[in-house]
């Protein structure tokens, strides 16, 4: 080599972060922040509730494509070949069933898949020496708690089998870090999380009818479903219909982030709401969505539902105390990307993405060449920044 030849470094190899269910909703873009954030994503889904296209779509907007492993969280021989072959140095852990109706009808499954799964995963993590968590939970554990806003230190007092499986899931992690202060885990319980990513590329789609309220609406907006049965009329609040606290989906993702950089320098466990610390009605949602897509909601009024609670919200101080977190997308953003990725992807992942937004498509002129990996199209992590 010449004196004074410049040679170029080779990029920092990135921190593997094993995603369990990596490939949902919540997953995937949990995959694209923390692709943002430095980390590789390493998936292990069994695919039952998600898609695998869907990560596709996290290296269209981020230059970068998840490993995917297609197995079952509770499968010991799996987890023990992923942390072997992919040196994980710590998990984000949502993998689980999550539909509050089927754990009534089958609670067997629900306690098997999130209870047993969790055990798996543990156990594996622990044989690996794999000591950093973060645990996908959700305010479900609190119940039909009467008073907003909810902080963490409210009862746990979960109504239906799912929010019993994961208010379980914390008790063993409770334990756990009390019983080995190697551990950091972090539990975040999510309250409603909405939206999509800014580029129209990665949204929800749900198996079936949605069980939540925005991708309904948008599948009215859509043309998919003639119109939206609203529960519940008669409430105490603003206008009558039910409140909830409605978070955007990559900020929820950017949560992980925040938590995966507490959980892995700071021992013992915590727990942490995600929301916005506020609340929006139904016809409020309703509103809102209407502005974002130019189009009119078709709506019916239906009784009210068992165990609907009139008003539910975070307080989410918490997390921005001791992560630095704060939600920072509003409900017309949340609703604006929603109509953006339901409206360009009607089919959900069966719509193609367009060429030139294809990682895999190289014109043959040279125009826009293969993207490189490391190297973001959409900028969306913005941890450390609030509304103001």
């Amino acid at each position: 080599m010449k004196p004074n030849a410049r040679t170029t470094a080779p990029p920092p190899l990135r921190p593997r972060v094993l995603v369990t269910g990596g490939a949902g909703f919540i997953g995937s873009h949990t995959c694209v922040a923390l692709i943002e954030a430095g980390y590789l994503p390493v998936v292990l889904d069994s695919l039952v509730n998600s898609d695998a296209r869907s990560l596709h779509r996290v290296a269209c907007i981020t230059g970068v494509e998840p490993v995917l492993v297609r197995g079952d969280v509770r499968d010991a021989a799996v987890l023990d070949r992923v942390f072997a072959e992919h040196a994980i140095g710590a998990v984000v852990h949502l993998a689980g069933l999550k539909a509050v109706g089927e754990s009534v009808a089958d609670p067997v499954s629900y306690y098997d898949v999130n209870l047993a799964g969790t055990l798996a995963l543990v156990k594996a993590m622990a044989r690996a020496g794999v000591r950093t968590l973060v645990f996908s939970s959700s305010a479900t554990v609190y119940g039909d708690a009467q008073l907003s806003p909810i902080p963490e230190t409210a009862p746990c007092a979960a109504v239906n089998p799912y929010g019993r499986t994961k208010s379980m899931v914390e008790t063993v992690l409770c334990d756990l870090a009390h019983a080995d202060p190697r551990w950091g885990i972090a539990c975040l319980r999510y309250f409603n999380p909405v939206g999509a990513h800014e580029s129209g590329l990665l949204g929800e789609r749900p198996h079936g009818p949605p069980n939540n309220l925005m991708p309904y609406i948008s599948q009215v907006a859509v043309g998919e479903r003639a119109y939206l049965v609203v529960h519940g009329t008669d409430y105490d609040t603003v206008d009558g219909t039910g409140v909830r606290d409605y978070v955007h989906v990559m900020d929820v993702a950017e949560g992980h982030v925040a938590a995966l950089r507490h959980a892995a320098h700071s021992p013992g466990i915590l727990m942490s709401n995600l929301g916005t610390g506020r609340g929006a009605s139904v016809l409020e949602v309703i509103a809102a969505f209407e502005r974002a897509s130019g189009r009119r909601i078709a709506v019916r009024t239906g009784p009210r539902r068992p165990g609907d609670v009139p008003a539910y919200w975070a307080d989410a101080r918490g997390a921005c105390d001791v992560l630095g977190w704060r939600a920072r997308r509003d409900l017309d953003q949340m609703c604006a990307d929603s109509w953006r990725w339901q409206s360009t992807n009607p089919h959900g992942f069966d719509d193609p993405v367009p060429p030139h937004l294809d990682p895999a498509w190289s014109p043959e002129a040279g125009v826009l060449p293969v993207f490189a990996a490391d190297k973001p199209r959409f900028h969306t992590s913005n941890l450390g920044h609030t509304n103001g």
